[in-house]
């Protein structure tokens, strides 16, 4: 039997979580989280490469990275972006790989904020977008980091368009109501294939 692998995906501030953590919830589906590999790839050597790239600027004065800065930069710069996906996404892919054979059989869901951008499909089974409106998802945003509109937009800009997305995903969730409806989405999505 093939493990079923979910790689979720969708806009910043759509509700990757949320399904995530039902999924989890209602299902008992280990989530693997490209998030969390991704911040476990900033090591102390590799923070060595960026402060020889950025300088100090992107440090805490007692030598933290101030991750607030260091995105800053990425996300109004296009170049240093991909630079910094180039040397995270190869240690991600390869902690998603290991992961998901560890749990193997069982299904697991992978929460790939870049899944088309980073072209990680082939490492799922079939890819699910969280999406809602436009300007649900900057108002979403906006709340949760803080940002003010400029920013919001720039960073939402920064990843492919939810049109893209949803064009090419096997399954859309549509997040612009409630919880209760969304997680009704899931279950349907689920089935009986859980």
């Amino acid at each position: 039997m093939e493990q079923r692998i979910i790689g979720l995906t969708g806009g910043i501030a759509t509700g990757k979580t949320t399904v995530a953590n039902y999924l989890h919830s209602a299902y008992h589906l280990p989530i693997l989280d490209a998030d969390i590999y991704a911040r476990a790839a900033i090591t102390p050597q590799f923070l060595k490469v960026l402060e020889e790239r950025y300088g100090l600027s992107i440090f805490d004065s007692d030598r933290t990275l101030n991750r607030r800065k260091l995105a800053e930069i990425i996300f109004n710069n296009p170049t240093e972006r991909k630079w910094l996906e180039s040397q995270i996404h190869p240690y991600v892919r390869d902690r998603l790989q290991l992961e998901a054979k560890s749990h193997s059989p069982k299904s697991v869901v992978m929460v790939i904020p870049l899944l088309f951008e980073s072209e990680m499909q082939e490492l799922v089974t079939e890819t699910w977008v969280v999406s809602c409106d436009p300007e649900l998802e900057i108002e979403r945003l906006r709340q949760r980091d803080h940002l003010d509109l400029q920013s919001a937009q720039i960073r939402i800009a920064s990843q492919m368009s939810m049109v893209q997305k949803v064009a090419i995903a096997d399954f859309i969730l549509d997040n612009s109501t409630t919880i209760n409806e969304l997680c009704r989405q899931v279950d349907k999505l689920m089935g009986s294939n859980c």
